[in-house]
């Protein structure tokens, strides 16, 4: 069977206040943010470091951007990976990730789960839920990437319990009183916890983790089964199809080496998995834990988050909306759009952002290799703050992004206008700055780079890259410098 080789969790930066208690708590995603954006920004954290050849790519949500058309294509080409590979969408509950992560313990890929939770305003699936995403690597453990977490046993049970549902035509789903799951479900996840444990050898695992959309069941984990060092569930509310995959990873970011982790995801039915954690997992963990993630946060107004999610109407700019996205185009500059794929000229070296044909600066026609800076880090040339542009969510702020230079010994150039000294030019170009703090925004800024929706029109979501800013510390954690 294969291992898990590479985790990795998206929360989003904003917190709303839906209970009006002046605590901000509950995590949401941007108005440009959706479940394929989230699982990009995840998928793009698991696979640092990692090939990008993966058999299959799948996205669990149950709110897609997307009916009768595939969402994890777009997660596919936005990570750029190889055209090969097949990609999957597995549209339901926190279910179907448990199904697929199972399937892909037998397969390999990448699993990617990402949900934008949206409930009732004043209810509890509002103030209880989260917005976030996860992502997992699953396959053979080698040299180049070791195995972080072993499976010793996997169990289920089926059974139907009208306890959460949604139609799909609706924006909120409903609940069960959540005594009568919570019955259900206690009885259920004692049978398989057993079973499941004793398929492994242990009379106990170090760490359980329980993940239910029934509240009563998250509030009550400790006391259907008992971890030795903790017992828990998701740490950010629950996320649905992302939830056993956050969970999972909250738990990875503190376990120890040749620890024993139970993950129980109870939604009609339960489904639970053995994991021993090995002696790579401290070296290989996710770059930004969950928990810093939680504490990078702001605070957006709960109006302005209800008219992120259509259900508070603004006055809308007085200029002309968007036009709908078209198939032609995008066809035509898919490598750029999703990957964003540059050009750097093989002869001098300079970066074209984005590609073309002939070398702006040396006249090389034809002569250039596509280079993504997808992955790459920048600072802020110059921004522009408007109030005026067409936007959900204004002001609109653009930046031109200098990305950074990066050495290369055989593309030594001294043209007197140009990269020289071994340089390769890092290159620049133009892109709307997402989650933006104008009051906060400087020129030389680092930023980096974020997939996101720019617009959505006739059904079509414009999907590409926004910059956004980032702690300077977060560069240096990615790039392993010193202090």
């Amino acid at each position: 069977m294969n291992a898990i080789l590479g985790y990795a969790t998206y929360v989003p930066s904003w917190r709303v206040d839906p209970a009006g208690r002046g605590r901000a708590a509950r995590v949401v995603a941007s108005f440009d943010e959706d479940a394929v954006t989230m699982a990009v920004a995840a998928g793009q954290r698991v696979l640092a470091g990692h090939s990008s050849r993966v058999p299959s790519t799948v996205l669990a949500t149950s709110t897609p951007p997307y009916l009768d058309k595939s969402n994890a294509t777009i997660v596919h080409a936005a990570l750029g990976l190889d055209r090969t590979g097949a990609a999957f969408d597995a549209i339901g509950t926190a279910r179907t990730t448990m199904g697929v992560l199972r399937s892909m313990l037998r397969s390999g890929g990448l699993l990617t789960a990402a949900d934008v939770r949206t409930g009732q305003p004043g209810s509890a699936d509002e103030r209880g839920g989260a917005d976030a995403a996860a992502a997992v690597l699953v396959g053979r453990a080698s040299e180049h990437a070791p195995a972080l977490a072993e499976v010793l046993a996997e169990a289920s049970v089926t059974e139907e319990v009208l306890d959460r549902w949604r139609p799909p035509t609706a924006t909120w789903g409903s609940t069960w009183e959540e005594r009568f799951g919570f019955e259900h479900y206690a009885r259920m996840i004692r049978e398989i916890a057993a079973r499941v444990l004793d398929d492994a050898g242990l009379a106990q695992a170090d760490h359980v983790v329980v993940v239910s959309g029934n509240s009563a069941v998250a509030k009550r984990a400790a006391t259907l089964v008992k971890g030795a060092l903790s017992t828990g569930g998701s740490p950010i509310g629950f996320a649905g199809a992302a939830d056993p995959l956050v969970a999972l990873g909250a738990v990875l970011d503190a376990a120890g080496p040749d620890e024993t982790i139970l993950l129980l995801a109870a939604a009609d039915g339960v489904d639970a998995l053995v994991l021993r954690t090995t002696g790579a997992l401290p070296s290989a963990r996710q770059v930004t834990p969950i928990a810093e993630q939680l504490a990078d946060s702001q605070t957006v107004p709960y109006p302005r988050y209800l008219s992120w999610r259509g259900l508070l109407e603004f006055e809308p700019p007085r200029r002309p909306e968007p036009d709908r996205a078209a198939g032609p185009p995008s066809a035509r500059s898919r490598d750029w759009k999703f990957a964003l794929t540059g050009s750097r000229c093989d002869k001098c070296g300079f970066l074209h952002l984005p590609p073309v044909s002939v070398c702006r600066q040396c006249g090389t026609v034809g002569e250039s290799s596509p280079v993504s800076v997808a992955g790459m880090h920048g600072r802020i040339a110059t921004y522009t703050v408007d109030h005026l542009a067409f936007s959900p969510s204004p002001p609109v702020v653009d930046a031109v992004v200098d990305f950074d230079t990066v050495m290369n010994p055989d593309m030594a150039v001294d043209s007197g206008a140009g990269p020289a000294d071994g340089f390769g030019g890092g290159g620049r170009t133009t892109f709307e700055v997402a989650d933006a703090q104008p009051d906060l925004l400087a020129v030389g800024a680092p930023v980096d780079l974020t997939f996101r929706r720019l617009n959505s029109a006739g059904g079509v979501h414009n999907y590409f890259w926004k910059a956004r800013q980032v702690r300077t510390n977060q560069i240096r954690e990615e790039r392993g410098d010193e202090d």
